[in-house]
Formats: C-alpha cells, sequence, structure tokens
C-alpha cells in the first residue's frame, strides 16, 4: 500500500470513531433533551460557535500547527463534549458545544486541506488530473466517514432497545407528527418515555471510548503532510496574524465564491432538518426515540455507499449530472415529506426517506468539497474555512428556528434555498466555461484529452 492511500485510510479511520459517537449523540439530541428546548438549542450554540472559528482560527491553527496537530487537538474538543452529556445541563452542554463549535472548523478545514494536498500530490507523481485524484481521495473519506453515521446509531437504538419506551399513540396525536407538528407543547404529540439514566450512561461511554481512540489513532499513525506549492514571493514567509485573520474573508472577493456560498449554507440546512426535524417529528412523534438510531442508519448506509460511487463517476459523468441528480432527489423528498402523514402501519416508508436522502447528501459532501478544491486550489485554507462557516450557518439558522416554527414551513425555507444554491451553481460553471484558464477548465480539458487518447 502506497503511504499516500495508508494516510487517507488512517485519516477516514480517525473521523469514524470520532463521528460514530458525535453522529449518533446529534440524532438524539433533540429527542433525548427535550425539556425548554435544550437539545436543539445546544446544537445551535454548538454551530454558532462553529460559525464564529470558522472565521479566523483554521488558517491560523493550520499554519501553526499543520493540518495532523490540528486535526487531533480539534478532536478532543469533541470529545470534552461527550463527556459534558454524562451531566446534561444547561451549565454543562452549553460550554461544551461551544468547544466542539470552537475545534469544528479548524477540524473540517484541516481535513480537506490534507486530502487535497495528498491528492494533488500524489496526482503529480502519476502523471493523473489533479481533480480526479482529489475527488477519489474525498470519495475514499466519506465512504468511510458517513459509514460512522451506521455504527452510531445502531449502537444507540441496540443500548435504548433494552427497554421499551414507547407507550401507545392515539390516531388524534398522530395528526401532530409529521408537516403538522408545530411545537405546541400543549399537545402531547410525543408518547415516548425518557431512557433509564443507566442507559444513557451506557451509550455515552461507548462514545467518548470511541473518541479518545479517535485522537489517539490520529496522533500516533497520521503522517504530517507539507504544502508542496511554492509560497508567493510577494508575501512574507511568516504572514502577520491580521492578514491571516481576514484571509477567509478576503476570499469573498472572488464572484465564484459569493455564488458558491449557498451550497454549504443548503448541506447545512438540509443536514439539520433531518437530524432534527426528521428525527423528532416523523421518526420519534410516531415510533418512539428506539426508533431513531434505525431509521438514521438508512440514510448513513446510503450516503457512505454514494459516496464511494460518486467519488468514481465524477472524473466520468462530470458533476454537472450528479449535481442534478441529488437536487432532483432531494426536491423530489421535500414535496413528499410535505404531504406525508405518518403513520406506524407504514414502517417501511420512514427508513426510505432517510436513505433517499442520503443518496442526496453524498453528492453535497463529495463534490462541494472536491469543488472548493479545484476552484480555490491556491487559497485551500481560507476556501474551506468559508465552506465550514456558511455550512455552519446553515446549521444555526435551522436549529435556531427548530423551537418555534411548524416543520412545513422549515420544508419550505430548505425547498427555496435549494432552488437558489442551484441556480448560483449553475451559474459558477458556466464562468468556469467561458474562462478556460481558470484551474477547473483545465481540468475538464485534460479529462477530455485523457478520453480522446482512451478512445483512439
Amino acid at each position: 500500500m502506497d503511504r499516500s492511500l495508508k494516510n487517507v485510510l488512517v485519516l477516514s479511520f480517525g473521523f469514524l470513531l470520532l463521528f460514530t459517537a458525535y453522529g449518533g449523540l446529534q440524532s438524539l439530541q433533540s429527542s433525548l433533551y427535550s425539556e425548554e428546548g435544550l437539545g436543539v438549542t445546544a446544537l445551535s450554540t454548538l454551530y454558532g460557535a462553529i460559525l464564529l472559528s470558522s472565521m479566523f482560527l483554521p488558517p491560523i491553527l493550520i499554519k501553526k500547527f499543520g493540518c495532523k496537530w490540528t486535526i487531533a487537538g480539534s478532536m478532543c474538543c469533541y470529545v470534552a463534549f461527550y463527556l459534558g452529556n454524562f451531566y446534561a445541563s444547561w451549565y454543562t452542554l452549553i460550554p461544551t458545544s461551544i468547544l466542539l463549535g470552537l475545534g469544528g472548523a479548524p477540524l473540517w478545514s484541516a481535513q480537506c486541506t490534507y486530502l487535497t494536498i495528498m491528492g494533488n500530490t500524489q496526482a503529480a507523481k502519476v502523471g493523473k488530473p489533479g481533480q480526479a485524484m482529489v475527488s477519489q481521495y474525498f470519495g475514499t473519506f466519506f465512504l468511510i466517514f458517513q459509514s460512522s453515521g451506521v455504527w452510531g446509531n445502531l449502537i444507540s437504538s441496540l443500548v435504548f432497545g433494552q427497554t421499551p419506551t414507547q407507550g401507545p399513540i392515539s390516531e388524534e396525536q398522530l395528526e401532530f407528527c409529521g408537516a403538522s407538528d408545530c411545537m405546541n407543547a400543549t399537545l402531547p404529540t410525543n408518547s415516548t418515555q425518557r431512557p433509564s439514566q443507566e442507559l444513557i450512561y451506557t451509550l455515552l461511554g461507548i462514545y467518548t471510548g470511541s473518541g479518545v481512540l479517535a485522537v489517539l489513532l490520529i496522533a500516533v499513525f497520521l503522517e504530517p503532510i507539507r504544502d508542496t506549492q511554492p509560497e508567493s514571493k510577494e508575501e512574507p514567509r511568516s504572514p502577520r496574524v491580521w492578514s491571516t485573520l481576514l484571509a477567509t474573508f478576503q476570499l469573498l472577493r472572488d464572484k465564484r465564491l459569493c455564488l458558491l456560498v449557498l451550497l454549504p449554507l443548503y448541506s447545512g440546512l438540509q443536514q439539520a432538518l433531518l437530524a432534527g426535524e426528521y428525527t423528532r417529528s416523523y421518526t420519534t412523534c410516531a415510533l418512539g426515540i428506539q426508533f431513531v438510531g434505525y431509521v438514521m442508519i438508512c440514510f448513513a448506509a446510503a450516503d457512505s455507499l454514494c459516496s464511494m460511487l460518486y467519488g468514481k463517476l465524477s472524473p466520468h459523468t462530470g458533476r454537472v449530472a450528479l449535481y442534478v441528480l441529488g437536487t432532483v432527489i432531494q426536491l423530489s423528498c421535500i414535496v413528499a415529506l410535505l404531504l406525508w402523514k405518518p403513520h406506524p402501519s407504514q414502517m417501511a416508508v420512514f427508513f426510505v426517506f432517510p436513505a433517499l436522502w442520503g443518496v442526496a447528501d453524498a453528492v453535497w459532501q463529495t463534490q462541494n468539497n472536491a469543488l472548493y478544491a479545484v476552484l480555490f486550489e491556491e487559497n485551500k485554507e481560507a476556501a474551506f474555512a468559508n465552506y465550514r462557516l456558511w455550512e455552519a450557518l446553515g446549521f444555526v439558522i435551522a436549529f435556531g428556528y427548530s423551537t418555534f416554527l411548524c416543520v412545513y414551513v422549515k420544508l419550505y425555507i430548505v425547498l427555496g434555498v435549494l432552488i437558489l444554491s442551484m441556480v448560483a451553481y449553475g451559474a459558477v460553471e458556466y464562468m468556469e466555461s467561458r474562462n478556460p484558464a481558470t484551474p477547473a477548465a483545465l481540468e475538464k480539458a485534460d479529462q477530455g484529452q485523457d478520453k480522446v487518447q482512451t478512445k483512439m
């Protein structure tokens, strides 16, 4: 096995262990800590902190400590959040949510930067287009990473499934599940009982151990990597702190990035919709909290498999075709969720929606990251910091209005942002096709040449 693939696998399995815990906890926050909206408030605070840290922390930490140690240190912030859940209250969950948020943006920016450098370096060695290799590495990463949702949710379902938590649900209560759920506290739309504290401690112990293993795996086995791109002669070797702080916003001068901010914004909105609204207003409301994990496994499994598939397909189909596929699937799901009245007798339908959602989400996760890597190769750290900033804003907005808007209103909001983001993305692709000097256009030309040579 070559060193580059080994490092990609180490990074992938480190994130797998870390997000096995985080994915499971995120899915349960809105259902497990529903009192006074503590769960969704913690998630909103968490992503608000990610938004703030995206503005300045990633470029500084990556330049000072490198990708490897930025990733390892940021993972420790996630472990602190897991520990905060042992004594869940406003005084423990909110501070640890802020700490996780501060580590979240550097973690993902360092991961994206690491894979981009690794992909371009390996592509130069083997004589392949950089975009193809970067996309392949992102596909491999997300294949392994997205399966974390399978294991995390399977663990939570097995642990909570040991004791029944679901009481009988009347037809009247079911009327307020799904799109009709307006978070009306006077209506008992959710008849689930809270799992015992012993089961919660057992689950949190497993999750915390998984997080600690992730930190150790990265610290011991991941090799440090340096950007082989030569530094600009116009800049001093150690850039001023102020210019580093502003790097994220300076990149917004690029018209392409201004248009593309809707892609990560939508990514955050649609992920929050599934994790917050679908798990609570559809699954927990109609079936019970013990089914949340099983339902989310379908999402994670589809997301994981499709991430690898798209990584292989994108060099042949192009990213436009994949974006169209994701848009059609998720648009159809949103319309169906607006019309569907969830009922326990329709058990299979509860699993179909998250599976289809995962097929579409895999497009956003793999192609958005690869798109940013190709278009902003010379400003990778700032570009990925921007990406996490706007994605975090999507989560903050979604979890922020979660407690006072009806579900159908949230679905309409996500639908509108989806349409706008695709229009903006189409404008960027048009701009790239008109400017053959851009990296993305050159990548397309290289791919076209390769196809011609293959046919000959």
